[in-house]
């Protein structure tokens, strides 16, 4: 897993957990080698990628990489994240999503150039927050949080692992 942020390591176990018990997830310090706050789904997307192959590197069975962004559109600022999975033989599961329109206060924040995290923990009063419900857990006042989004992602991102007979060919990126 190429991260240590314990939601999204407790993502990872709680699906893993699912389907491969025997699993153990363990959270690896890595860059994503985006910018520390990614815009628009591509650069997003590549960060998660990246992330997940660094983490194969380590000897794994899966490398597992998210990342979350920002994305500008008609309605304003909205959150995305991405999930890449790689395995040693080079295929490549992708899910993404979790977009929520951001409040006036924080789109304002991130165009200057703060991250969302920061500008979230100041909107809320609070610290570290993307280690805990993260922006969709405050927005939606708890109906859905940052661990749980993220675990619906990695689902997604599984798919070519898990039907392996409807994905044919290598799904390896250049």
């Amino acid at each position: 897993m190429g991260s240590t942020n314990p939601v999204k390591v407790a993502a990872a176990q709680a699906v893993f957990e699912r389907f491969a018990a025997d699993l153990t997830v363990e959270g690896l310090s890595v860059e994503s080698g985006v910018p520390v706050q990614p815009w628009g789904d591509a650069q997003t997307r590549q960060g998660a990628l990246n992330r997940a192959r660094v983490a194969l590197n380590d000897g794994a069975a899966y490398g597992v990489g998210f990342e979350g962004g920002l994305i500008e559109t008609e309605l304003g600022i909205m959150t995305c994240a991405w999930c890449a999975v790689v395995d040693p033989d080079g295929r490549i599961g992708m899910g993404g999503g979790v977009n929520i329109l951001l409040p006036p206060e924080v789109s304002d924040a991130v165009k200057g150039g703060q991250e969302l995290g920061p500008a979230m923990d100041t909107l809320v009063g609070e610290a570290d927050t993307k280690q805990g419900p993260g922006a969709v857990g405050i927005l939606t006042d708890g109906l859905a949080d940052r661990k749980t989004a993220y675990e619906h992602i990695l689902i997604l991102a599984l798919g070519p692992f898990r039907r392996r007979d409807l994905y044919t060919g290598n799904f390896s990126e250049a």
